[in-house]
């Protein structure tokens, strides 16, 4: 059985993009705290940056706490004492910010003098939804041709959005580039360097320089080439990207959206790898997909299996009875392991129930 060849790069002029400054989108679902301490990072970078904080249909009090912290009324506190150097002393308030619904962003003109645009999605729309609702709101600054997809459970280096915008900037023909992704919580490690290698025959991915320390030497042109998909955790996008392959399948709801939009844009735009710009990720802390073995939630079980087989039926039809029996293994280890709820989870996957 042959998986489908990458089909060809085909060449497109365009202008040299003239961007100035990035826009950010964070994804907040009940876990205000985590996004007012990236906040915090963010406005301390060293170029103009304008944010987009989507709440998912938080339960509690996010937007008003990350309003007040706007306006100044609401400290933050950094999770680590080891990483408080990268949002604390608290930056200058308030910050120009505004405060809208899904549905007001058609009319809301682009504000110049805005620094913060703060949304209302009404509902969980997941990563890719929320994602979406972001981007829609930065590109209407026009003077915005870099975006960055961020979680909202990282900080960043002072420089690292610029270290990003220029990378994308001397990226010929760039889609989509990454960052190096460090553990908050084991500063030293690297999360990823620019996103994962992907197995279509597993469906699971490998994250290019998980768990080796910063000291270690790597190639950023090898681990550019060796990227199939860039991490969400810290995924730069550009706007001629977005303007012709469009925004993230929003059919997932969670996980496989980055690999989807890799796909879909493969055969126009490049990949790039931001090798100086830093990040650091909690990771996991909404969705409870924990990289440690045994730690992933229900949750997390039930929205990978349904997203795995979503992906593989879209690009590679003719291996989905392979991952069908694949995925019955992993229920069946699951619950050899006395993990009754998560082969519930995966089951109801498999057949199409709601969690």
């Amino acid at each position: 059985m042959k998986l489908k060849a990458k089909p060809k790069r085909v060449e497109r002029r365009r202008p040299r993009p003239q961007g100035l400054g990035v826009g950010i989108v964070l994804v907040n679902w009940n876990r205000w705290s985590d996004t007012i301490e990236c906040l915090e990072s963010l406005f301390r970078s060293t170029i103009p940056v304008r944010v987009a904080v989507v709440d998912n249909a938080s339960s509690d009090g996010s937007m008003d706490r990350i309003a007040a912290w706007a306006r100044g009324d609401e400290p933050s506190q950094p999770v680590s004492a080891d990483m408080a150097n990268y949002s604390q002393p608290p930056i200058a308030k308030p910050v120009a910010f505004e405060r809208l619904t899904a549905a007001d962003l058609a009319s809301a003109p682009a504000n110049p003098a805005i620094q913060l645009t703060l949304i209302d999605s009404a509902g969980n729309l997941g990563f890719a939804g929320g994602n979406n609702l972001g981007l829609r709101a930065l590109m209407k600054h026009a003077e915005l041709d870099c975006f960055w997809l961020l979680n909202n459970d990282t900080v960043i280096a002072p420089d690292a959005a610029e270290a990003l915008m220029l990378r994308m900037h001397a990226t010929d023909h760039i889609g989509m580039c990454g960052t190096v992704v460090r553990y908050y919580h084991d500063p030293d490690r690297i999360q990823a360097l620019n996103g994962s290698r992907f197995n279509f025959w597993t469906g699971q991915s490998q994250g290019i320089g998980k768990d080796q320390f910063i000291s270690d030497p790597f190639d950023p042109a090898r681990v550019a080439a060796e990227t199939d998909f860039v991490l969400g955790a810290s995924l730069g996008v550009s706007r001629d990207f977005l303007e012709t392959v469009g925004p993230m399948e929003e059919t997932y709801f969670l996980y496989y959206e980055e690999i989807d939009w890799s796909t879909r844009g493969a055969a126009q735009f490049r990949t790039g790898f931001a090798n100086g710009a830093m990040v650091w990720h909690k990771e996991g802390g909404s969705a409870g997909s924990s990289g440690v073995a045994g730690a992933r939630s229900g949750f997390s079980e039930y929205w990978l299996t349904r997203s795995r087989l979503r992906f593989v039926r879209r690009y590679h039809p003719l291996l989905l009875p392979w991952h069908w029996l694949l995925t019955l293994g992993i229920a069946g280890r699951r619950l050899v392991r006395v993990q009754p709820a998560k082969t519930a989870a995966i089951l109801r996957a498999m057949t199409g129930r709601k969690f």
